[in-house]
């Protein structure tokens, strides 16, 4: 069952195009007059890998060295894994492929636990709509799992689907129908809470925190935006992508630094154990299509 309601993702600089002195031709005149071809953009570079991606692989922009990283998970292999390397080296040296011991898949199985159709996912932050309260989570806990959604497996409904996006997005939002509080923080899992006041975009570099449901609390940092990712079930766009450990249950829960609300964990690889990369749909996004404010 599918729910939707309602939702443009780095031209590269080209400083030679200022007019030429001797010539006043500029660089796109001069390739307009010879027939040349423009240079293809790390967004589209990007772009066209996705298009034909495999399962298991994700696409990211890393503007320090200017190139699309595609990574390839422990599943991509044979056939599959010779398509990739054929792909990223036609891209005239603008893409890298790199692997990971483990494999893509989202976490379904905030921080606090909630529970849907037999699966357990994580709360990721309670906003506001139109006065009501609503809560964010992945929009895959919905897709495959159900609409109902517990504080317990089997317990009283505390709330229900109004919209969900997975794939292309990984976003949900539930609104509130049960007596429950919901207080606009996150739970750190040592007895207290991290209040959270607002929400913004991620940046490169900067350090964040991770809660969930099956990990607890883990922190790590921010390697990469606009992130495509291919699972099993579909390719997901605009993600955060980070070094956060994260496992099954995870799902939904939320990504943030200090008070503000940064994303929604949507899957990754590897474990709290081994470590691994993670990846979270942006909160801001989601605030944006539904309405919705913090707190």
């Amino acid at each position: 069952m599918r729910h939707r309601i309602s939702r443009a993702r780095l031209t590269a600089a080209t400083a030679a195009a200022v007019a030429l002195l001797a010539g006043s031709l500029t660089l796109a005149d001069a390739n307009a007059a010879t027939g040349a071809p423009e240079a293809k953009t790390l967004k589209s570079v990007k772009a066209d890998l996705t298009d034909s991606a495999v399962s298991g692989t994700s696409r990211a922009i890393d503007k320090t060295t200017g190139k699309v990283v595609v990574t390839a998970d422990r599943t991509v292999k044979g056939e599959a894994l010779a398509k990739l390397k054929k792909q990223v080296a036609a891209q005239d040296g603008k893409a890298v492929l790199k692997r990971t011991a483990g494999k893509f898949e989202m976490f379904i199985a905030g921080g606090d636990a909630i529970y849907t159709g037999g699966s357990r996912c994580s709360l990721g932050f309670n906003v506001t709509k139109g006065g009501q309260p609503y809560f964010l989570t992945a929009g895959h806990c919905v897709e495959l799992g159900g609409t109902d959604w517990s504080e317990s497996s089997g317990g009283p409904v505390i709330g229900t689907s109004e919209a969900a996006t997975f794939p292309g997005n990984d976003r949900a939002l539930i609104k509130y129908t049960g007596d429950t509080a919901h207080p606009s923080a996150v739970n750190l899992y040592n007895g207290s809470t991290q209040e959270i006041t607002g929400a913004r975009a991620a940046v490169v570099g900067e350090t964040v925190q991770r809660s969930g449901s099956t990990t607890q609390v883990h922190d790590g940092t921010v390697k990469a935006l606009d992130v495509s990712v291919t699972y099993p079930q579909g390719t997901v766009n605009g993600l955060i992508q980070t070094d956060v450990c994260a496992e099954p249950g995870d799902s939904g829960g939320a990504l943030f630094a200090g008070g503000d609300a940064l994303g929604l964990t949507s899957g990754g690889s590897g474990n709290c154990s081994s470590g691994g990369e993670t990846f979270f749909e942006p909160v801001v996004a989601a605030l944006e299509e539904y309405g919705a404010t913090i707190p």
